[in-house]
C-alpha cells in the first residue's frame, strides 16, 4: 500500500545494495520479472525491446536475454552505443550475445509486443529529439506495449508528461508503486499495473518512512467501524446537516442520506423554514429539525449529541454559511465542509484557516473539487505548473490545519501531518452530478462514528468508488446511498466479520 517517490525508490534500491544484495541481482529480478509478464501478454510472435541508456535500459536487456532463452523470438533498439553504457546496465547488455538494431523508428517493423525500456521514472526534462520520434512512432505503431517501472515520459514523482509519453497496454514495476502510477496523467498512460518482487526486503519502509499510500483497505481496515453486538444508535453518533433554502434542498438531502448509509446512529437535516415541509416530505428515517438564523444553530448545538456537521451542499454562499461554520468549530464539533461552505470563504480563506486551527477538537475534512480548491488555495491551483496534485494537496493541508480531500479520478487526501492517499478505484460513471454531496454524507458518517478525520475521508474516497462501481454504469448520484449495504458486507467479508 505504500507509494514511493523517485527519491525513496531509490533509497530503497540503496539500502538493499548496502545490505548485501548486488545492484544487479535486483536487475536480473526487474528484468525476469518482465519477460514473464511479457509472455503472459503476447504468448507468441516476435517481440521487440526498446533500450534506453540507464538501468531501465538494462532491465530491457535481461528480458530480452530471458525471454530469447525460452524460445521467443526478440530484437532490440538500443539508444546508445552498446560501449557507452556503464555499470550494471553494461553488465546486462552483456549478457546478450546478439546485434543490437540502430535507434530509428524505421526499425520498429510489426512486432506482436513492444518493450518500452527506454527512460526510467527519474525523468526530469521534456523528451526531444529522435527518442521523442521514437515514443510517437510506438505509439502509433498498434502493437501492445510493455512499460518497465513507467511509460518512457512519465515522471514517477510527478506523474506530469515529459514532452511526449507512451501509452502503454501494461506496466510491471518493482517492489513499490510510484505516484505516476496513480495520479493523472501518469496513470492514463500505464495500463494495468502489476508489482513485482525483486528481492527488496519490506523492512527498508522503516527507515524510509513513507508518507503516501495508495487508498485501499489495507491501508486504513484497523479504524474500519463495525457496530457493537451491544451498542446503540446513540453511541455510534449524530450527524446535522444544513439544507439550503426551498429552492436548493437535495444536496443536503443526499448528503444526510449518505451519512446514515455509512453508520451514523442518527441524521438531522437543519432546514430553513421555507423549505421544511419539502424537506419533511422527502425523508423519513432523517429527522429534520426548523433552523433560519446561526443564533438558532447555535441553540440547537447546546446539545452535545449533534458530534458532526456537514455544512455546505445546497447551503449557499455568504456571511450566513460562514456564520454556520464558525459556530460548529467553536462548538468543537467534527466538521466536514463542501461546495457553497468552501465558497463563501473564498475572500478570505484565512479566516477559515485560523477558526480551524484555534477549534483543537474537532476534526475538519475539507472536500474540494478541482474547480473550488482555487478559492480557498489559489497559489495552489492545477493552473500552476510544477507541483503534483499530491504535492498541492499536502501543502493545503498544512495550510489550513484540515484534513484536504480533492475529488476527481484520482481523488488525493492529505492530512496536516503530512499523511497523504491516492484512490484509484473509481469508475469514470462517478462523475455525476450530487456525488460529491454524498461523499460529504459518507464522510461525516465515518467521523460521527469516531473514525479519525484523515481515516475517515479515506474510507469515504474508497467507498463512495465501491459503492459507484456496485451502481454500474448510469448511475445517478441517489443511487450510491443504496449501493452503500453490498459495500460494507464486501468490508465485513475482508474483516472476517460476520453478519
Amino acid at each position: 500500500m505504500e507509494v514511493l517517490s523517485n527519491a525513496e525508490m531509490q533509497r530503497a534500491d540503496e539500502l538493499t545494495i548496502a545490505a548485501g544484495t548486488p545492484g544487479f541481482t535486483l536487475m536480473l529480478s526487474a528484468g525476469q520479472a518482465v519477460a514473464e509478464a511479457a509472455q503472459a501478454l503476447a504468448e507468441e510472435g516476435p517481440i521487440l525491446v526498446i533500450a534506453g541508456p540507464g538501468n531501465n535500459g538494462g532491465d530491457g536487456f535481461v528480458a530480452a536475454a530471458e525471454l530469447a532463452a525460452q524460445g521467443r523470438e526478440v530484437s532490440i533498439i538500443l539508444m546508445c552505443e552498446r560501449d557507452q553504457l556503464a555499470g550494471d546496465a553494461a553488465s546486462a547488455a552483456r549478457g546478450w550475445k546478439h546485434p543490437v538494431l540502430p535507434f530509428n523508428p524505421q526499425a520498429i517493423g510489426r512486432p506482436a509486443l513492444i518493450i518500452d525500456a527506454l527512460f526510467g521514472a527519474g525523468l526530469s526534462r521534456p523528451v526531444e529529439g529522435e527518442a521523442h520520434e521514437m515514443i510517437e512512432a510506438i505509439n502509433a505503431n498498434g502493437a501492445p506495449v510493455l512499460a518497465v517501472d513507467l511509460p518512457s515520459g512519465i515522471n514517477g514523482t510527478s506523474a506530469s508528461v515529459m514532452g511526449t509519453a507512451v501509452n502503454a497496454t501494461e506496466t510491471v514495476t518493482f517492489f513499490r508503486k510510484k505516484p505516476a502510477h496513480l495520479l493523472l496523467p501518469g496513470r492514463m498512460h500505464c495500463g494495468r499495473v502489476r508489482v513485482a518482487d525483486i528481492g527488496i526486503a519490506p523492512a527498508v519502509l522503516a527507515e524510509i518512512g513513507p508518507q503516501t499510500f495508495e487508498n485501499d483497505p489495507d491501508f486504513w481496515r484497523n479504524a474500519f467501524p463495525v457496530p457493537r453486538i451491544d451498542g446503540h444508535k446513540y453511541a455510534r453518533g449524530h450527524v446535522l446537516a444544513v439544507s439550503g433554502d426551498a429552492a436548493a434542498t437535495g444536496a443536503a438531502r443526499m448528503a444526510a442520506r449518505g451519512a446514515l448509509r455509512a453508520g451514523a446512529g442518527l441524521v438531522t437535516l437543519a432546514s430553513p423554514r421555507d423549505a421544511l415541509l419539502v424537506n419533511a416530505a422527502a425523508l423519513t428515517a432523517v429527522m429534520v429539525r426548523p433552523v433560519d438564523t446561526a443564533i438558532e444553530f447555535g441553540e440547537l448545538l447546546t446539545d452535545r449529541r449533534y458530534n458532526t456537521c456537514i455544512i455546505g451542499p445546497g447551503a449557499g454562499t455568504g456571511e450566513r454559511t460562514c456564520d454556520f461554520v464558525h459556530i460548529a468549530l467553536h462548538a468543537q464539533r467534527h466538521l466536514v465542509l463542501d461546495a457553497d461552505a468552501l465558497t463563501s470563504f473564498a475572500s478570505n480563506p484565512e479566516r477559515l484557516f485560523e477558526s480551524i486551527k484555534s477549534s483543537r477538537d474537532a476534526e475538519v475534512v475539507l472536500t474540494p473539487h478541482e474547480g473550488e480548491f482555487p478559492r480557498l488555495f489559489s497559489d495552489l491551483s492545477n493552473k500552476h505548473p510544477g507541483r503534483s496534485k499530491l504535492e498541492r494537496v499536502r501543502a493545503a493541508a498544512e495550510r489550513s490545519g484540515a484534513v484536504v480531500l480533492v475529488k476527481g479520478p484520482d481523488t488525493t487526501i492529505a492530512s496536516p501531518d503530512g499523511r497523504a492517499t491516492i484512490a484509484a478505484n473509481a469508475p469514470p460513471w462517478l462523475a455525476t452530478a450530487g456525488a460529491g454531496d454524498v461523499l460529504a454524507g459518507i464522510i461525516a458518517g465515518l467521523l460521527a462514528q469516531g473514525v479519525p478525520a484523515f481515516e475517515a475521508a479515506s474510507i469515504g474516497v474508497w467507498m463512495h468508488g465501491e459503492a459507484a462501481a456496485e451502481a454500474g454504469p448510469g448511475l445517478i448520484a441517489e443511487d450510491l446511498p443504496e449501493t452503500l449495504p453490498a459495500v460494507h458486507r464486501r468490508i465485513y467479508g475482508e474483516l472476517g466479520i460476520e453478519y
